[in-house]
């Protein structure tokens, strides 16, 4: 058996590269191979993708769900993740840890410790 997801009346997800929209009525799918895929609560737009630990989820996000521009998405997370590592030495270890799972292709492990990047940023922020 596959991964069955549960859809709200009119929630997006990415499957695969397929942007999805549910209609009006809740959907069970059932995934029955292994394809990226985001829920709509943890897709970030680019237009979202406004500080830099934001830009980091959001490269991480491409390179998931965009195979086909990998070498791009490859370039631009570690010119990010420098500048990022400049301005918050303290993240270094996070970074560390997040790379690991790029290199060793594990796109959506990396995308949930983006995540944490992301609070730990605006706990950096708030407390300037």
């Amino acid at each position: 058996m596959g991964l069955k997801i549960t859809l709200k009346p009119k929630e997006r997800m990415i499957i695969g590269g397929a942007v999805i929209t549910n209609g009006d009525s809740k959907c069970d799918l059932i995934i029955e191979n292994k394809v990226p895929l985001l829920r709509e609560k943890n897709i970030l737009k680019e237009e979202d993708a406004n500080s830099p630990g934001r830009r980091i989820y959001f490269v991480i996000q491409l390179m998931y769900i965009d195979e086909e521009n990998l070498t791009t998405h490859h370039k631009t997370y570690w010119e990010l993740v420098a500048e990022f590592v400049r301005a918050a030495p303290s993240a270094l270890d996070m970074i560390k840890q997040i790379s690991e799972h790029i290199v060793s292709n594990r796109y959506y492990s990396a995308l949930k410790l983006a995540g944490k990047l992301i609070e730990y940023e605006q706990e950096v922020v708030q407390s300037v």
